[in-house]
């Protein structure tokens, strides 16, 4: 797998720090787990925070707090192994599986029109995260953004004005992009999509359409 359009370093800080919402985390979890480059950055941003942390000043604490922590880390249920980012013939790498629970097969899709599924996954109230399957050369309507929406491509493939996007790219999209992607011919396109804000869509049916698909 060829990436070419990675996470920006201030998503990736964020993300380290726990600034994110949980949507917005989904994508940038599933996006490192394939992607080496976004992985290395995060790590050494992860390293940043720890060591800010270890030359803060520090806050006293009661005697028997270690104990504490260390009973309920008892208490918490054994880890599973880790697993591979990628099982065999499945579509969705790991972090993104365990939240749909399963994998492609397990998705319940809703029609939003022109042959394009979507299925919203749950998440906090920062923002929403959804899964789009869009037909080989089918198009998205055309539309801009009241805000920031990242999409992760999975399987297949589209092109809109700003590039071509593959399986493990991400495109960010922010108030000032107007696109219509369009799926490329082959494979359907599969994308995991968050945004923080409605779509602001160019035509009067997506529109009307618009509130009862949470788009």
């Amino acid at each position: 797998m060829t990436i070419r359009h990675h996470l920006s370093d201030p998503l990736l800080m964020a993300y380290s720090a726990g600034q994110l919402p949980e949507a917005f985390s989904l994508v940038v979890a599933t996006h490192v787990s394939l992607c080496d480059d976004c992985r290395a950055r995060l790590l050494a941003f992860d390293a940043i925070g720890g060591a800010l942390i270890e030359d803060a000043d520090q806050a006293r604490m009661a005697e028997d707090s270690f104990e504490a922590t260390m009973a309920r880390i008892t208490g918490l249920p054994q880890a599973e192994p880790v697993r591979a980012s990628r099982i065999p013939g499945s579509v969705f790498p790991a972090p993104l599986r365990d939240w749909a629970g399963g994998d492609l097969s397990a998705v319940r899709w809703r029609f939003v029109g022109m042959g394009v599924r979507q299925a919203i996954l749950k998440t906090d109230h920062g923002a929403t995260a959804r899964l789009l399957h869009i037909p080989a050369g089918q198009a998205v309507p055309d539309h801009g953004h009241r805000g920031l929406e990242l999409t992760l491509v999975l399987q297949g493939a589209f092109r809109d004005t700003e590039d071509r996007f593959g399986p493990g790219d991400v495109e960010i999209a922010t108030e000032e992009l107007d696109h219509t992607p369009v799926a490329e011919p082959g494979a359907d396109c599969i994308c995991l999509v968050a945004t923080d804000a409605p779509l602001r869509f160019n035509r009067l049916i997506p529109r009307i359409a618009q509130p009862f698909l949470r788009i």
